[in-house]
C-alpha cells in the first residue's frame, strides 16, 4: 500500500541547504509521511547509521522510511522498505525483504509493467520533466509520456523529475497515482513550507476529482 498522502521525497544532501536530518524533520512536520534516503556516496557504515536516526525519526511521525539501493541497511536498520534502481530484481529484493515495500525506477512504459509484473509495489516514472536534480537522464517524458507509461503499468506509478506544486496536478490528472520530489525541498530555503504547498496541490486535486464523481 502507498503512502497517504501520496507524496515520497527523496534525499540528496549535495542541493540541502540544511542538514539532512534537518530537513526530513521539517519534511514530516509538514504532513509527509513517506521518505527514501538515496546517498549513495556516503560510506555503507555512515549510511546506514543515518538510515537508522530516519527510521527512527520517521516512527515519531508514523512515516514509512525506505532506502534507494542499499539493501544491506534497509535489512540492518529495519526500514520499511527500500527503492531499486533501473534493471534491479524485486523477486530478488522481496526474497530478502519479504514485508517490505518494494519500489523501482523506470523510463520507458515496457521497464515499467516488468518491474511491476515481477513484484515492485509501485515504480517511479521519470523524469516527466525537465530537473536539475538528474540532468544526464534523458530527455523529459512530458505528460502524454507519463500517460502512456500508466496506460501500460499494471500497477501503481509514481511522477518523478522537475515535479513542483504547480504541475503536481497535471500529473494525477495524467494517472500517476502519486508523485516524488527531490530538488524542490532539498533546495528550499523552507523544506517545510515547500512540502505542504506540494501536499496542498495534491488536496486540490483531490477535491477537484471527488466533486467531478459527484456530477
Amino acid at each position: 500500500m502507498l503512502r497517504v498522502p501520496p507524496l515520497l521525497v527523496i534525499s540528496d544532501r549535495r542541493q540541502a541547504r540544511q542538514p539532512l536530518q534537518q530537513v526530513v524533520e521539517a519534511v514530516f512536520a509538514g504532513g509527509c509521511r513517506w521518505f527514501s534516503l538515496r546517498e549513495k556516496d556516503l560510506p555503507a557504515e555512515d549510511r546506514g547509521a543515518l538510515l537508522r536516526d530516519l527510521v527512527a525519526l520517521g516512527r515519531r511521525y508514523g512515516a514509512v522510511v525506505t532506502a534507494h539501493e542499499d539493501i544491506e541497511a534497509v535489512a540492518a536498520v529495519g526500514a520499511d522498505g527500500m527503492h531499486l534502481p533501473s534493471g534491479g530484481s524485486p523477486v530478488a529484493a522481496r526474497a530478502r525483504l519479504p514485508r517490505a515495500l518494494i519500489g523501482a525506477s523506470a523510463h520507458t512504459a515496457e521497464e515499467a509493467a516488468a518491474l511491476l509484473r515481477a513484484g515492485a509495489d509501485y515504480v517511479t516514472a521519470s523524469p516527466v520533466f525537465v530537473t536539475a536534480s538528474k540532468p544526464g537522464y534523458g530527455p523529459a517524458l512530458g505528460l502524454d509520456g507519463l500517460a502512456r507509461i500508466v496506460a501500460q503499468a499494471p500497477g501503481p506509478v509514481l511522477a518523478l523529475g522537475g515535479i513542483t506544486a504547480e504541475n503536481a496536478a497535471a500529473c494525477f490528472t495524467a494517472g500517476a497515482r502519486g508523485i516524488a520530489v527531490m530538488g524542490e525541498v532539498m533546495r528550499a530555503a523552507d523544506p517545510r513550507a515547500s512540502v505542504e504547498r506540494v501536499l496542498g496541490a495534491i488536496s486540490a486535486e483531490a477535491s477537484r476529482r471527488i466533486l467531478n464523481l459527484k456530477r
